[in-house]
């Protein structure tokens, strides 16, 4: 059953209002977050894989937060090459988290938006659930979570042209409570691939209910 999503204004630290939605289901268990990909190249809260993970995790009865970054469509502010967008996720998971009741907040995202969530490390996060993040390619801003004992899920395209499987497994060796799943047949930009990362995602949450 599809969730009727509700328009959020969200305010960050630094003064910038961003647009975004609210799909709540009724008496959600559990909420999540989902970042989008990089605006500088057309991504937007739209994105096919955002839009599969909020109907995946709405359909669950989870309540899905998704928003559009800094300059972004209806959201003011200026691209931040990852570093201001922090404060964007902080800002919805202050929309999320009363969502969740007494249950688990996800940090999810897909790409740019997987690795601006892995440079949070909010106390309010009970787990990451990143897709497709471009690991291998040379950033400023620190993936702090990399150290954080609370678990986090990748999902590794079989055929990803920026971190396929392997680069990704050399990158992530060290980090903590970190698993990688491939999904098959599918390359960076996920085509034909959308179910699979929704259903994962909302299997995902259920385990950081039961921890």
């Amino acid at each position: 059953m599809s969730v009727e999503a509700e328009r959020l204004a969200l305010e960050t630290i630094d003064g910038v209002v961003l647009d975004a939605e609210a799909a709540v289901p009724p008496s959600p268990w559990a909420a999540a977050v989902v970042c989008h990909p990089h605006p500088l190249y057309g991504g937007d809260m739209r994105n096919n894989v955002v839009d599969a993970l909020v109907r995946a995790l709405s359909e669950t009865g989870v309540a899905a937060v998704r928003f559009d970054f800094r300059g972004v469509g209806r959201s003011g502010g200026e691209h931040g090459e990852g570093e201001t967008e922090r404060l964007d996720v902080v800002a919805a998971i202050d929309a999320a988290a009363p969502l969740a009741g007494e249950g688990p907040v996800l940090l999810a995202g897909y790409s740019f938006g997987a690795a601006v969530a892995l440079s949070v490390a909010d106390a309010r996060i009970d787990g990451w659930f990143l897709v497709a993040p471009p690991l291998a390619l040379p950033r400023s801003t620190p993936l702090i979570a990399s150290t954080d004992h609370r678990p986090k899920l990748i999902q590794a395209p079989d055929h990803d042209q920026f971190t396929p499987p392997a680069a990704m497994e050399e990158a992530v060796a060290g980090w903590a409570a970190t698993t990688i799943e491939v999904v098959p047949m599918a390359d960076h930009f996920m085509a034909g691939a959308t179910g699979v990362v929704g259903e994962r995602a909302a299997a995902f949450i259920k385990t950081l209910a039961v921890r």
